[in-house]
């Protein structure tokens, strides 16, 4: 054995890169367990206080990549696109993205992660679906999307192992706000698709994980040049998350916008996100017909049907995507007052985020559950006009003192003016090959 944790730990403490086999051999022993969580934990820390150069990166990125299996879907004839997200609040946009553009033609082989943080897991919320199991092996995998041109689905043991332990280190460490170990997880992850296009959502504002533009530029950049480099033609939108997206915040609140979205009448903001996502990941596959294509297939229902599909060939229940109000909800309720007239000025996804989390819908500690019926649904959000005493948020929820504890913080997450605020646009920017 070359090196030891420690000795590659002090490197990084002190701001020095690593060597490439050193890092082949920490990733390695990681995954075995010869380096326990404790080392791990310590230089996730260095990285995220010293970074990583494009050299690192790479030689990082590829070592997590390898500590398994590499799917092989070159047989299977369609286009074979996937979206991922930095993290956000109320962010379920993949739901109703991937069975849209499956059903326009495109294989997505989408692997999907828990929440992380305060932000929710898109697995976290199929798992509000009585039944459905995202934790499938690689044969099973394949299976159903040669099938269904779509996939839902974690990564199986065998995929990617190195990420699967170091995700939820992270989460439960404060160890994720870091470009590397961002850019390191996503790529390593979509990079054992075996895609042929590759949309990355970058998330900017006060429920992100890079909370100014340039930083998510930064991250937008790097984790378009690894792809690229790599093969796999990519392109990342920088999109605003100042405030949550959509109205429900939580597991399965998330699950019903999501089908409200398939259904022609989801909000405003989540619609438009979706379908210029969707855009985008139809021009990666070559197929024309844009948005008048996607709104279509919506409009049609084989949208909804896609996610019936899939839904019951991951053990779920589609009866609940028909009728929403058979998913999970909390025992008790509450409803927090505007304290006065006026515009929202503020509606801070980050405070939304973390009142969410402690109320149960996420996870404070690596082994933590999640309970699917917490939920939260927000009456205003910014621009919107408020009288005093009208609704801002309710709050669904399974623990009373749980409850006491968080009322304040979560009120504290709005803030309300005489005048009307400016607004910045969903999309704030696009980065693809001609800007890295």
């Amino acid at each position: 054995m070359a090196y030891t944790a420690v000795e590659l730990i002090e490197l990084k403490r002190d701001g020095e890169p690593l060597p490439a086999d050193g890092i082949e051999w920490l990733i390695a022993a990681y995954t075995d367990g010869t380096v326990p969580d404790y080392q791990m934990a310590a230089m996730a820390m260095a990285i995220v206080l010293n970074g990583m150069n494009a050299e690192e990166l790479g030689v990082w990125t590829n070592a997590m990549l390898n500590s398994g299996d590499v799917l092989d879907l070159s047989d299977i004839p369609f286009p074979k696109v996937d979206k991922h997200s930095t993290g956000g609040v109320g962010d379920k946009i993949s739901i109703p993205l991937a069975p849209l553009i499956a059903a326009c033609g495109v294989t997505v082989p989408m692997m999907s992660g828990r929440g992380l943080g305060h932000t929710g897991g898109t697995l976290d919320k199929l798992e509000s679906i009585p039944g459905f199991s995202p934790r499938i092996d690689q044969r099973r995998f394949r299976e159903i999307v040669a099938a269904h041109n779509l996939v839902l689905a974690g990564q199986s043991e065998t995929m990617v192992p190195a990420d699967q332990k170091l995700y939820a280190l992270r989460d439960s460490t404060g160890t994720v706000p870091s470009i590397p170990l961002i850019s390191s997880s996503i790529m390593s992850k979509k990079l054992s698709e075996g895609l042929d296009g590759l949309l990355l959502d970058v998330k900017t504002g006060s429920g992100a994980f890079m909370k100014d533009l340039d930083g998510s530029r930064d991250l937008a950049r790097t984790m378009v040049g690894v792809g690229i480099r790599s093969g796999v033609e990519t392109v990342a939108l920088i999109t605003d998350m100042d405030q949550p997206l959509g109205h429900e915040v939580g597991n399965a609140n998330e699950i019903k916008e999501s089908v409200d979205v398939l259904n022609g009448h989801g909000p405003p903001d989540v619609t438009e996100l979706t379908l210029a996502f969707g855009e985008v990941m139809l021009e990666l596959a070559g197929i024309g017909g844009g948005r008048e294509r996607l709104e279509e297939t919506i409009a049609s229902g084989s949208a909804l049907a896609k996610l019936k599909e899939v839904t019951l060939a991951l053990g779920g229940d589609p009866a609940v995507l028909q009728d929403t109000s058979l998913l999970e909800t909390a025992t008790f309720r509450s409803v927090l007052p505007s304290p006065g007239d006026g515009y929202v000025t503020r509606c801070d996804a980050l405070t939304i985020g973390l009142a969410a989390t402690r109320l149960g819908a996420g996870r404070e500690r690596k082994e933590d559950g999640v309970d699917h019926g917490v939920g939260l649904t927000l009456h205003a959000k910014v621009g919107d006009r408020v009288a005093r005493g009208e609704p801002l948020v309710t709050a669904v929820y399974g623990d009373e003192a749980r409850w006491e504890a968080q009322r304040d913080k979560l009120a504290s997450a709005w803030s309300i003016d005489e005048l009307p605020p400016k607004t910045r646009p969903l999309i704030i920017e696009r980065i693809d090959r001609s800007r890295i």
